[in-house]
Order: C-alpha cells, then sequence, then structure tokens
C-alpha cells in the first residue's frame, strides 16, 4: 500500500520513512502542503497520507480541505501528526476531514496501528467499491418485465407501449436474458395424436 509522508523537519520525515517502509508500506514523500497536494492529486494517489499540521505554503489541515473536495471514488485516508493535544485542535482537524489524528511525540507502534487500521478502511473501501460496480453492472445488464401485459387472448401476442403485436417469444426475449426452446407438451402431443 502507498503511503504519502508530508512533514517539513527532515530529520522526523526520514525518521517515518524509514517506520514505514520496515512496516512494507511503499512510501513518497513531501517536505511541505503543497507538494504533498500535489502528490494527493497525481495520477498515482497514495491510499494513505501523514501529514504534519505545521508546514509552509499549506498546513496539514489545508490539505485535508483540498483533498476532501475532490470528487474521488476512492478517498486518501488522512492522519495528521501534531503536537497540538488541545481537544479543539483535535476536533478542528478532523473537520477539516482527517481521518486520524496523532499527537507528536509518538510512540512508533501507536503509529504503526494507525496505519493499519487505515490500510483495513481503504481495504474495505476498495472491496466496497468493486461490490457496488459489479451489482451496477449486473443491474444494466438485467432487463425487467413486470406490470400488466396485453396478450391476445387467440393468439397470444403481446401488445408494447406502441401498440403493436409480437409474439410472446420475441417480446420477452428483447426484455430479458430468457432464451427459448421449443417442444410440445404431453396435452399437446394427445391432441396431435388424436387429430392425426
Amino acid at each position: 500500500m502507498r503511503i504519502l509522508i508530508a512533514e517539513d523537519d527532515a530529520v522526523t520525515r526520514k525518521l517515518l520513512e524509514g517506520l514505514a517502509r520496515s512496516w512494507g508500506y511503499d512510501v513518497a514523500v513531501s517536505p511541505d502542503g503543497a507538494s504533498a497536494l500535489e502528490s494527493l492529486e497525481s495520477a498515482i494517489t497514495p491510499q494513505l497520507a501523514l501529514l504534519d499540521w505545521m508546514m509552509p505554503g499549506l498546513d496539514g489541515p489545508e490539505v485535508c480541505r483540498a483533498v476532501r473536495l475532490r470528487p474521488d471514488v476512492q478517498p486518501t485516508y488522512l492522519i495528521l501528526l501534531t503536537s497540538k493535544s488541545d481537544r479543539a485542535d483535535v476536533v478542528s482537524g478532523l473537520e477539516a476531514g482527517a481521518d486520524d489524528y496523532l499527537v507528536k511525540p509518538f510512540h512508533p507502534d501507536e503509529l504503526r496501528a494507525r496505519l493499519n487500521a487505515g490500510a483495513r478502511i481503504i481495504d474495505l473501501q476498495q472491496r466496497l467499491a468493486a461490490e457496488v460496480a459489479a451489482l451496477q453492472l449486473a443491474l444494466r445488464e438485467v432487463q425487467q418485465l413486470s406490470g400488466l401485459l396485453p396478450i391476445c387472448s387467440y393468439c397470444k401476442s403481446i401488445r408494447d407501449d406502441s401498440n403493436y403485436w409480437h409474439r410472446v417469444e420475441e417480446y420477452v426475449s428483447k426484455r430479458s436474458t430468457v432464451q427459448f426452446s421449443h417442444g410440445i407438451c404431453p396435452q399437446c402431443v394427445e391432441t396431435a395424436m388424436e387429430q392425426a
């Protein structure tokens, strides 16, 4: 899974990058908010982003707001990393669009656990999106017959909405995935034998 680490402090950025790589993540790094936003809007968008709150240019919450304005099918899981621990700051960060919030100094095990939680959520979102796409495809392929069908009581032809008459097989085949195979039922066999 690809993760973006946006941190202006080179030492912290290197530490985060090393930890994320050791946990098996494909890592991209940004030294500021503007380049982080550029990475998050690229063709290869990271699924996870660890954003420092205080960065030159755009700060972490501004990056979160900009990312949440995108009409993505699969959004990026955003974690704000900051020394701000006041409840109002936590609320502000989450309201800006962050999915999680981690206070510095952080413990590596807590960071790993939060990244793993984000990865699970991303995986669930991707599986859900695949299921929705499969259901939409199935709905497009299904042509459903419903309602009242005017049928001739003699020849059994069916009248369509344009007032044209069709054989039952033709009408049903055009509006469903049903295919017809013709045979003779036992009652008709008896009737045919009596007439012969």
